[in-house]
């Protein structure tokens, strides 16, 4: 089984990575890889680094080898893989990729740097970088991965061969559920189709009812909206659960990561007081992990907008008449009920206002207060079918 193989829809760029890992001579340095979200950029990169490393000079990315094995697991020594869950990667971790750029591969043929958010590098942060992607050592090799090409600046941008992934098929998103996880064929086809083919989505959607049951709370929330009370309690409701669902994971992770900062110091985890210095380090993680959690929270969030707007976008599909497949293709008797409250001028309005609410959140602006200016902005503009106004 070929690393490429969780490579979905991809045959273009798929057989572009393969040819150039057959070919070291005339392999590009730094590459960029964009594409929507679910669409396998960071998938790409891995399979890409573990066909740069692989043992099978004939077939690179065989799969099997020790080589491709540790690279797609993210323990090969010679790969570097840059995920960063904060909101953006800060000019010290630049110059420290910069500088492990710099080394001769320790057992492997390349040095890789995958960084799988490179939009998230700051603007110092990319200039540190822009000298080694210009001219890396021989036998470095910079992967990168970004939405789209607008999402880092152009000095960077240029220095690198551009591939571009585009959205998978939903029946393409569903097999691979099929094969490689044994989901049952039509979970797997409610899923591909309710994560609009982001494949780590329709995965948690497929294996996780907790998922399933948020998913179906949020994309009800269109024909709640009366009114400003019931408008400012969907967004406090949106943003508690964004909340807690980032504290549940952060309070796992923070303590894991605490003890081990303590056994790393050689410090007592039952002791009372700290001496100075492990204080630091204990003020310095919990900063970091502040900061992490900021980033989940508007993640979380970022998903809930995301399935709300497919439920204004079927609404407005359906009104219009065009012939295009739902998203909530199981909900159609709640989207035809916004589609005859909701005129397409107004589902347009409202997809709008997710929008920007969308980019007031990566601005960093306060998620209760913008969720409740979007909220107002979706309400109803008459009573739904059915419900006296």
């Amino acid at each position: 089984m070929s690393v490429f193989d969780q490579l979905v829809g991809q045959d273009r760029v798929r057989s572009t990575l393969s040819a150039a890992a057959r070919d070291p001579g005339a392999m590009t340095h730094s590459w960029l890889f964009t594409g929507p979200p679910g669409s396998g950029r960071s998938i790409a990169a891995r399979a890409f680094a573990a066909a740069l490393q692989c043992q099978d000079r004939q077939s690179p990315g065989c799969g099997a080898c020790s080589a491709c094995h540790t690279t797609m697991v993210g323990s090969h020594p010679d790969v570097t893989v840059v995920a960063t869950s904060e909101t953006f990667i800060r000019v010290e971790r630049a110059r420290e990729l910069a500088l492990a750029a710099s080394s001769r591969p320790v057992s492997g043929r390349w040095r890789i740097i995958v960084v799988e958010d490179a939009d998230r590098l700051n603007e110092q942060a990319a200039d540190a970088l822009l000298k080694t992607l210009e001219e890396p050592p021989p036998r470095t090799v910079w992967l990168l991965c970004a939405p789209t090409l607008d999402d880092l600046i152009v000095t960077v941008r240029s220095r690198c061969r551009h591939l571009r992934l585009g959205t998978p098929s939903v029946d393409a998103v569903a097999e691979l559920l099929v094969r490689r996880d044994g989901i049952e064929p039509s979970m797997a086809h409610y899923a591909a189709r309710a994560a609009q083919s982001h494949v780590g989505v329709a995965r948690r959607l497929a294996t996780d009812e907790l998922a399933r049951s948020r998913r179906r709370w949020v994309t009800g929330i269109p024909m709640t909206l009366t009114g400003v009370g019931q408008a400012l309690a969907a967004a406090a409701s949106v943003v508690s659960e964004a909340v807690k669902a980032a504290e549940a994971v952060t309070g796992d992770d923070a303590a894991q990561a605490r003890a081990e900062v303590l056994r790393q110091l050689g410090a007592d985890p039952a002791a009372r007081t700290q001496p100075p210095a492990v204080r630091a380090h204990l003020k310095q993680l919990e900063e970091e992990q502040k900061r992490v959690a900021r980033r989940r929270q508007h993640d979380s969030i970022d998903a809930a907008l995301t399935d709300l707007s497919s439920v204004y976008r079927d609404a407005l599909v359906l009104g219009t008449g065009a012939s295009v497949h739902a998203v909530n293709a199981t909900d159609l008797d709640m989207v035809r009920d916004l589609a005859r409250t909701m005129r397409p001028e107004e589902l347009l309005r409202a997809l709008d206002a997710i929008a920007l609410a969308r980019g007031r959140l990566v601005a960093n602006g306060a998620p209760l207060l913008v969720i409740e200016a979007m909220m107002v902005a979706l309400m109803l503009p008459r009573a739904p079918m059915g419900v006296r106004a």
